[in-house]
């Protein structure tokens, strides 16, 4: 179901849904960036070090400086080169933004832009992102840890089931420009 009337021309700049796409990026980019200062700055994670939360979630300090899951470690010129890339993802992202059509995709593409940016932030500012939420299982026999996380990655997540959803088949499926 469209939530968006089409226009006769469409922009790729700005359209009917980017202003709900623009505040949801913003206030996952505030939240990811308030948590992650917080943890630092207020809790002192870095002088705690690791600290279980509840016995499969724990708080643990790393600093990312690849791309998902850590792979490629970059530096230097390689994570200038990784930045202008996740740039340029962002401004396909906001053309996409611009010409949907769905409330359900504007919000899946803040809450992927917003993501992109906290971590993108945590690049320019840190010596990479800084995740800190560690998901496991462990029982005698077994034992599972996910890789870590931060909220931006949740959020960047989140975006994408959402653009999942909106192109079941009966919906009107989240189209790219």
């Amino acid at each position: 179901m469209t939530d968006a009337a089409p226009s006769g021309t469409r922009s790729y700049v700005w359209g009917p849904l980017s202003a709900l796409g623009l505040a949801v990026a913003v206030i996952a980019g505030v939240i990811d960036q308030a948590t992650k200062l917080w943890l630092l700055a207020v809790y002192d994670l870095a002088g705690r070090g690791h600290m279980a939360i509840t016995p499969f979630l724990d708080l643990a300090l790393t600093w990312n400086t690849g791309i998902s899951y850590g792979l490629f470690p970059q530096q230097g010129v390689g994570q200038w080169a990784l930045l202008a890339f996740k740039a340029g993802a962002v401004v396909l992202l906001w053309v996409w933004l611009a010409r949907a059509h769905s409330r359900v995709t504007a919000i899946a593409l803040g809450l992927i832009v917003g993501g992109a940016f906290g971590n993108a932030i945590d690049r320019l500012h840190w010596p990479g992102v800084l995740d800190f939420v560690l998901f496991h299982i462990e029982t005698t026999t077994f034992s599972f840890r996910w890789y870590v996380f931060n909220f931006a990655d949740v959020v960047i997540v989140a975006g994408v089931l959402g653009l999942l959803y909106d192109s079941i088949p009966g919906r009107d499926a989240a189209k790219a420009p």
